[in-house]
């Protein structure tokens, strides 16, 4: 797992896991927290807010000359060619129902994700990848399904709200894919279904969602040997901008290709 982002990687790691411990001490009292609506099934906490400062603070005070976006505060604009994508609870709607969520930070040399730590706390499950390095989960490499067969295809997916591009015709679309295969899952966070993906616990996820939520996910599958694209089969300069994204292993990846070649298209 040798490259020259692996110094980087262990500050990515440090700060994810204190992110998770921060986090884990709300997520304990899930019943008692104080829960903010930003939009259509889109909630914020405070565990949402003093993780990402902490991320914040422990990154650029390293980092000082590198960019930062988040999700719960404006952008932090440097001079630095690399930027840091951080969701500071990946998943915000299980962390408020007590199921499990995710700490994503990737980080991003001009266009492209060149390392990534996604940290799972409720089940302590660090993954990380950099790009040519491999994916790992506790230091285990990983490897995405070499499942095939349609009726043993497990495939990850969210549910649109009305105000998304690809709520048109989901339902309809959804029944149809489920139809053939052998299980549909709501995990409830991008980033941890990319790792799920990544790892061969789903063998394909598909839905529309921003960079900030899958950035590190997609980079993990990369590296895990799967394949990424939008639902229509475009590279990252389409699917980085529209959200609507597959990553899945080869089979998985034709199937819902052709399942979802009817979905109303997003182009730039």
């Amino acid at each position: 797992m040798s490259t020259s982002y692996d110094s980087v990687l262990a500050d990515m790691v440090a700060a994810a896991r204190a992110a998770g411990d921060l986090t884990l001490r709300h997520f304990r009292r899930f019943r008692e927290l104080e829960i903010g609506i930003k939009g259509p099934a889109d909630f914020v906490s405070d565990a949402d807010r003093e993780s990402e400062l902490l991320i914040r603070e422990h990154l650029l005070r390293r980092y000082p000359d590198w960019s930062l976006t988040g999700e719960e505060f404006p952008p932090e604009e440097r001079t630095g060619d690399h930027h840091w994508l951080v969701d500071p609870i990946d998943g915000t709607t299980n962390f408020i129902n007590g199921m499990p969520y995710t700490i994503s930070i990737a980080l991003r040399h001009r266009s492209e994700t060149v390392a990534g730590a996604l940290y799972n706390p409720v089940a302590d499950e660090m993954f990380t990848a950099t790009k040519g390095g491999g994916a790992w989960l506790n230091g285990e490499r990983l490897r995405v399904s070499a499942r095939s067969e349609v009726g043993l295809m497990a495939v990850g997916t969210g549910l649109p709200t009305p105000n998304l591009h690809s709520f048109a015709g989901y339902y309809a679309r959804l029944e149809r894919l489920r139809a053939p295969i052998g299980a549909v899952r709501i995990v409830g966070s991008s980033a941890n279904s990319c790792a799920h993906v990544a790892c061969g616990r789903l063998t394909g996820y598909f839905e529309e969602s921003g960079l900030v939520d899958w950035a590190v996910g997609v980079l993990l599958v990369q590296e895990a040997g799967g394949i990424v694209t939008d639902w229509w089969g475009r590279g990252p300069e389409v699917y980085e901008k529209t959200g609507m994204v597959i990553v899945a292993n080869p089979a998985t990846h034709a199937y819902l290709l052709d399942q979802l070649k009817d979905a109303p298209r997003k182009d730039l």
